[in-house]
């Protein structure tokens, strides 16, 4: 093969480079609602209230579409969320496989191995919850089971306050003890 050929071959392949390049950034640019503004790895956020550290929030991948209608930020690979107590110790925290949040109404949706603990020990477990921070409300039409110190409880649906303290289950089954007298 000849020096001129590897050239023309060379010239040929940057060029349809060039052009897959140019395509990408061109589909991005006419479908900007598809392309997130922000695209983070590996985050781990610390937010404080009058400089002192309250919640700790851990992310492999959190993406913002600030664009999209309605706009909204996507956790595809999960979410954790830390409550710190006065001392810095974890009073709650609440996990899940993959989280939503839509700007416009803010409701966060939490799907997939949802689990929680509240301040009191409760320990909540279920495949989907949401989260209205604008009326301070979590809810969920799914199946949830509450560990407590003496008892389980099940339910389809529940709802509470966004402290998870005090809460009301539709539907309930569980295990309590009862005490002899």
């Amino acid at each position: 093969m000849s020096i001129s050929t590897v050239c023309v071959l060379m010239l040929i392949c940057l060029s349809a480079c060039v052009h897959h390049d140019k395509k990408q950034v061109t589909d991005a640019v006419e479908n900007r609602a598809a392309m997130p503004v922000l695209d983070a790895r590996d985050v781990i956020t610390l937010i404080s209230d009058s400089g002192i550290t309250r919640y700790r929030i851990l992310a492999d991948s959190w993406q913002i579409y600030d664009k999209a209608t309605p706009p909204y930020w996507e956790f595809p690979a999960g979410i954790y969320l830390e409550n710190f107590n006065q001392d810095l110790s974890i009073g709650a925290y609440l996990e899940a496989d993959y989280a939503y949040y839509d700007e416009s109404t803010q409701i966060w949706r939490l799907d997939g191995n949802v689990r929680s603990l509240n301040q009191v020990g409760e320990k909540f477990e279920t495949p989907q919850l949401f989260w209205s921070q604008k009326d301070e409300r979590i809810y969920s039409d799914s199946m949830i089971t509450i560990t407590r110190e003496t008892s389980i409880i099940q339910g389809i649906g529940f709802e509470s306050n966004q402290e998870m303290t005090k809460y009301t289950i539709r539907k309930p089954t569980g295990i309590f003890p009862i005490k002899d007298e």
